[in-house]
């Protein structure tokens, strides 16, 4: 066989969404990770038997799956909306920071105000709070070029050092024993839970925004026009649609979700703000979107995924395993996707002479 008869180029209409691809990296991400485990004395069936069934073989478990989906899933759809028309948000934990502050300060500046309304206020102003980090990464890109991975990176940290400024300082608990948090949230600040687990309203926000995503994408004028920027720019701008003012709206949206996020955390689970609230659901969130693809269904399914891998990694510690196995987990999705997606753009063609 010559192999020279042969050659490898890249196929333009291929654009690497190939459905195989995040079964395939998932797959890929178990074995690669089981090698390193296996490389440190441990047999990896049993390591992921014991993640799995502390994710989902009991009822504790699944609940508290939820639980860690549920950032996941609103962070990981306003990334998926900017990916919409080709932003790339990496800034989703700084919005998310941004957000559980603004539903702090209620909490703090606010407290006598009637029940009725607390949740309300916090919900609104961690949505305004995530949209506003959200166009300073915008304002940058619209009217300066100026590159929007580098400038919502960079924001992240400023919001998560204003958090800890918060947390260490001004609203830091005078009763909380030297703990970095603000004093406990009172049941009118907190959001309604499921019985006597953890699982709170928020899951309920991420459905109802998901379902919205859909609606809006599909059926709507708006929904069109951020697929047909995402298609083809050049014909978008072509056709009149100004697509400045779409990376402005989906960069207000996309912060506001993960603001909304902000605000399930502090409000449902960890009932105050505190340092290291977040064991980086911003960041988690992308490879969310893009394990799904963009796709509604699939980020339910990807975020619950994901959920079930943090949840898992703190069950293996039990075994003697640290809980970060869940992050290399992570890394190593997000390693083949990327990798997935280069691969499908080839393709092999017999060379005529």
């Amino acid at each position: 066989m010559n192999l020279f008869a042969y050659r490898i180029e890249i196929d333009p209409s291929k654009k690497g969404n190939a459905w195989w691809i995040p079964f395939a990296s998932v797959l890929l991400a178990l074995i690669a990770c089981g090698i390193f485990i296996a490389a440190n004395g441990m047999n990896p069936i049993p390591v992921y038997k014991k993640m799995f069934t502390g994710a989902f073989g009991t009822e504790y478990g699944i609940t508290e799956t939820l639980v860690k989906s549920i950032p996941l899933l609103l962070c990981g759809l306003g990334v998926a909306i900017a990916y919409r028309i080709s932003v790339w948000n990496i800034g989703a934990e700084g919005q998310f920071a941004a957000g559980a502050m603004a539903a702090t300060a209620v909490t703090i500046y606010m407290p006598n105000l009637p029940g009725i309304l607390i949740i309300p206020a916090m919900i609104v102003l961690s949505i305004v709070a995530g949209g506003i980090w959200g166009l300073l990464t915008a304002i940058p890109r619209t009217y300066f070029q100026v590159n929007e991975l580098v400038s919502s990176l960079m924001l992240n940290y400023v919001a998560l050092l204003a958090m800890d400024y918060f947390v260490f300082g001004p609203w830091k608990d005078p009763q909380g024993m030297n703990f970095p948090g603000t004093p406990i949230f009172t049941e009118a600040q907190s959001l309604p839970v499921l019985g006597d687990t953890r699982l709170h309203l928020g899951l309920v926000f991420g459905i109802i925004a998901v379902i919205l995503y859909f609606l809006f994408i599909k059926y709507t004028r708006w929904g069109y026009e951020l697929r047909l920027i995402g298609a083809n720019p050049e014909a978008a701008r072509n056709a009149g649609i100004r697509i400045s003012r779409h990376i402005l709206l989906v960069m207000l949206i996309s912060g506001g979700l993960a603001g909304l996020a902000g605000m399930a955390e502090v409000s449902g689970v960890s009932h105050r703000l505190m340092y290291g609230i977040s064991p980086g659901y911003g960041y988690t969130a992308i490879i969310v979107a893009w394990l799904a693809k963009l796709h509604p269904v699939g980020l339910i399914i990807s975020s619950f995924l994901f959920g079930g891998l943090i949840v898992g990694g703190y069950s293996v510690q039990t075994i003697g395993l640290p809980s970060s196995i869940s992050e290399m987990l992570q890394g190593a999705i997000l390693f083949f996707l990327i990798a997935g997606g280069t691969i499908s753009k080839f393709r092999i063609r017999k060379n005529s002479y």
